[in-house]
């Protein structure tokens, strides 16, 4: 659906919600699943929210649009979509307080698309006798690369590891420095053991193809969060692989949902960690914009492991123990001790993590936003005149912030944003600028997908209703440089730059999209921080990546800029997102 306001049109879905709070990700509905016995063709085979149904339904058969007001502007999308194949996407689903949620949630069906013939995910179904759109894709255009250009990929001299995934309808030269997960999985990467795969959204038979022959039947570990249905339709797509096991992540905070997407790859040579925004289907890494951190390849340690042996700067080896841990689950202890026993000293990033759960005390800046704060505080260095420094986040979907900014937006989130060295109070006094780049049904129109690339940005008509003031921060999304203003993001990032866009004091990317389920809110006189779901990313800071001292990011090129509520502001660039900076000790 369109919502059109002061600030301009913006896509809200009216269809993103389960009967359970889904937070900012992309939470399966449970109550549809059993349905897909009745016949392949009536939806993606793997669990999935309304949402994804609907996008399906959409791409499938696309609504004939008759009015003839706009002939430019459907030229102008045509021409910039070279290639309408592949069209699916990853859903996420939107990130409602549940007292929203629960007003609302035997009210979102799809009502608008009823007669719409649903497109099947490309497992089993064909039309014509032909490859699925996405198959053909995974087939001609997602083989790994070169082995040499991946290698040098990971060996030329990057110190920051942050990739982008390939796209698929975008020029060659775009995508020089990308990755697919064939890329990752690679035996170039090194020759695998086993693995571990932490995501949200999980098509087993397609993940299996990812991996070279030679590792398909290697043991891997799938921790997702699936229950009932969902968590019995996961395992029976798993069935014909003995090789693979499953951890249910726990959630015992209502609404939550296992949104991390990390892989635990373990070799003969040594252990690599991935940290990344995509879920495991082929949509997630067909034709979107995300992100990923790869590790160094990190040896295994001489001698029995201490506690201390082995770990980085910055706490990189402890931090994750610590978020394994706090799974609380028997199947995880096994890739704790693997962890234990190798050197992850060379780590440069910190770990920035959520889990479900109530937090007092000390552990209050264990997770969320806190964590972020506390970080910050730590390790990221004062500038001159921060205030004018302003905030940017970029994010897949929307949560439920409250009636006004001062809820939550520009309270206590901002707080943690803002936070150095010196007075948070003083440059929360300030006001410092926050801006949030979210795609508007412009941006959706024109991209690669067309409108299906909708469904992976939701934000519900009733939160947005409820929360028309936040429009006024919106930026619209643009990456020409990379080659990805029409490919939606579903990455996700936070950053502090300058005001000249010239110069980053920290830059984050992470799975957590704009929501308390992911971040975490305050409770009881700010005493206790509650958190409903997982979330993982890892934030690059210049004091990690400079041998003394304190240091900024200096950008290299403005690569990113964002119109507010649809036109341009060319002074308004900032360039992390999509392309690695250098840095510079500040004068």
């Amino acid at each position: 659906m369109l919502q059109e306001g002061a600030h301009g049109k913006w896509t809200v879905s009216s269809s993103d919600e389960s009967t359970e709070e889904n937070s900012d990700n992309e939470k399966p509905s449970t109550s549809s699943l059993l349905h897909a016995a009745c016949g392949r063709a009536s939806g993606p085979q793997y669990p999935c929210s309304e949402a994804r149904k609907a996008a399906h339904k959409r791409k499938a058969s696309p609504l004939k649009f008759s009015d003839k007001s706009f002939p430019a502007e459907t030229r102008l999308a045509e021409k910039q979509r070279p290639s309408q194949e592949g069209l699916g996407w990853c859903l996420s689903s939107s990130d409602e307080e549940p007292e929203d949620q629960e007003k609302q949630a035997h009210k979102e069906t799809v009502k608008e698309e009823k007669n719409d013939a649903p497109k099947e995910h490309p497992l089993n179904f064909h039309k014509d006798n032909e490859l699925s759109e996405n198959q053909k894709a995974e087939e001609c255009c997602e083989a790994p690369s070169e082995a040499q250009d991946t290698w040098d990929l990971l060996n030329g001299g990057n110190p920051f590891r942050f990739f982008l995934t390939k796209v698929r309808g975008i020029k060659q030269n775009y995508n020089s420095g990308a990755l697919h997960i064939k890329d990752i999985l690679s035996p170039l990467f090194g020759t695998l053991l086993s693995s571990a795969q932490f995501n949200y959204c999980i098509d087993v038979e397609w993940l299996v193809r990812q991996y070279p022959q030679e590792f398909r039947k290697k043991p891997l570990l799938i921790v997702h969060g699936e229950k009932r249905e969902s968590k019995a339709e996961l395992l029976a797509q798993a069935r014909p692989y003995e090789n693979i096991s499953f951890c249910q992540a726990k959630l015992d905070i209502a609404f939550g949902t296992h949104h991390t997407k990390m892989m635990l790859l373990l070799y003969e040579e040594g252990l690599r960690v991935v940290i990344h925004t995509s879920n495991l289907i082929a949509e997630d890494w067909h034709q979107k914009t995300q992100g990923i951190w790869i590790s160094p390849l990190y040896p295994r340690l001489p001698q029995g492991p201490t506690d201390s042996s082995g770990e980085s700067e910055t706490n990189f080896k402890s931090d994750l123990i610590s978020y394994l841990m706090a799974y609380n689950s028997p199947t995880l202890k096994e890739w704790i001790d693997k962890i234990q026993e190798h050197d992850l000293s060379e780590t440069r990033v910190y770990l920035l993590g959520s889990t479900p759960g109530r937090y007092q005390g000390i552990d209050k800046e264990k997770w969320g936003h806190l964590r972020l704060r506390k970080l910050l505080k730590e390790h990221a260095s004062s500038v001159p005149a921060q205030e004018s420094w302003p905030v940017v986040g970029q994010f897949s979907s929307i949560g439920s912030m409250g009636v006004d900014e001062s809820k939550w937006l520009c309270s206590e989130f901002q707080e943690s944003l803002v936070a150095t060295g010196s007075s948070v109070t003083t440059l929360l006094k300030y006001g410092v600028p926050i801006h949030l780049v979210y795609p508007t049904v412009d941006n959706v129109r024109q991209s690669l997908e067309g409108y299906p690339a909708g469904g992976s940005l939701p934000y519900s008509i009733q939160t947005a209703q409820k929360q028309l003031w936040l429009h006024s921060y919106f930026h619209k999304w643009s990456a020409e440089v990379s080659g990805r203003s029409h490919a939606m993001p579903h990455i996700k990032t936070y950053m502090r730059p300058s005001p000249d866009f010239q110069k980053i004091a920290w830059f984050l990317v992470t799975s957590a999209n704009l929501s308390k389920a992911a971040w975490g809110a305050l409770e009881k006189n700010g005493t206790q921080l509650m958190i409903r779901s997982y979330e993982l990313g890892v934030l690059f800071l210049p004091s990690a990546f400079i041998a003394h001292g304190f240091g900024i990011f200096l950008t290299l090129t403005p690569l990113i800029h964002m119109g507010i509520c649809g036109f341009h502001h060319e002074s308004f660039r900032c360039s992390v997102i999509l392309h690695l900076p250098t840095l510079s000790l500040p004068h």
